[in-house]
């Protein structure tokens, strides 16, 4: 693992400082954690009630992703991060995608995907040359230091208000993206997916206004044409492949579908 991000991690356990020793991350007090032949760390410290996104739900975000549907999406978040130095974390980041635009962007940041997926975390490690990967249950308490993170990336993830502005700088960002009512509207539509919930934005203001303040909202919009492997691939990534199976999706294609989502920035308060 990339050693200028080992520096912004700390011990599971007991808080301390981690460093690298062979294929191990290690803290003063002894406290010792393998890193996977991929080149990821486990730091859950057994504490993740989760394993995340399945093999099949990986393979199929990161074969969506590297087709530049999203990449919109990506782009806005590299301008969000703009100018920023230290570390960018990608909280439940999967494949590290989004990530990797925004450091490509941004050569004064280093990057860490925090997931509780394996499968994610071993495509994770290897995106780029100044990420990190670490397996955590964004629920919990984050192995990183106190306000020491620059940017904190959470695309359509778990939002933990109270160790978000732990961990971010006084001056740092926290670029949230939420999908829209209307996101893939036209799936759940023919396909009766499970549709955006309304009452996600109550539960958005809930997680966050208590430690941040919003400082610019975005509406960012594009039309996908989808090939049925592809629309395939999109309800594989997402919630509803625990409950489709993708395989018996029959809809006429190519297909044009709109991809809806929002951009929040927040700073601390």
């Amino acid at each position: 693992m990339n050693r200028d991000v080992v520096a912004y991690l700390r011990c599971p356990v007991c808080r301390e400082p981690l460093h690298v020793r062979e294929r191990t991350l290690r803290c003063p007090r002894g406290h010792s954690f393998d890193l996977a032949r991929q080149g990821y760390a486990d730091l859950s410290a057994g504490r993740s009630p989760h394993t995340g996104d399945t093999p099949e739900m990986v393979a199929a975000r990161d074969a969506f992703l590297a087709s530049g549907h999203y990449a919109f999406v990506s782009a806005a978040l590299a301008e969000a991060a703009g100018g920023a130095a230290g570390i960018a974390v990608d909280v439940g980041g999967g494949t590290g995608q989004h990530l990797k635009t925004v450091l490509d962007a941004n050569p004064a940041l280093h990057g860490l995907v925090l997931d509780a997926s394996k499968p994610a975390l071993r495509r994770a490690a290897r995106v780029h040359e100044r990420a990190g990967a670490v397996r955590t249950d964004a629920w919990g308490r984050l192995p990183l230091a106190d306000h020491d993170t620059a940017v904190l990336l959470d695309v359509f993830a778990p939002r933990n208000g109270a160790e978000f502005h732990r961990v971010l700088r006084p001056d740092g960002r926290l670029l949230v993206v939420t999908p829209e009512p209307d996101h893939l509207a036209e799936l759940v539509t023919a396909l009766g997916l499970l549709s955006v919930d309304p009452a996600k934005e109550e539960r958005l203001a809930a997680s966050l206004d208590a430690h941040f303040t919003l400082t610019r909202r975005r509406s960012l919009r594009s039309t996908l044409r989808l090939d049925r492997d592809e629309v395939a691939t999109v309800v594989g990534m997402g919630p509803s492949a625990w409950h489709r199976d993708a395989a018996t999706i029959d809809l006429p294609t190519p297909v044009d579908v709109t991809a809806a989502i929002r951009l929040d920035e927040w700073t601390p308060r």
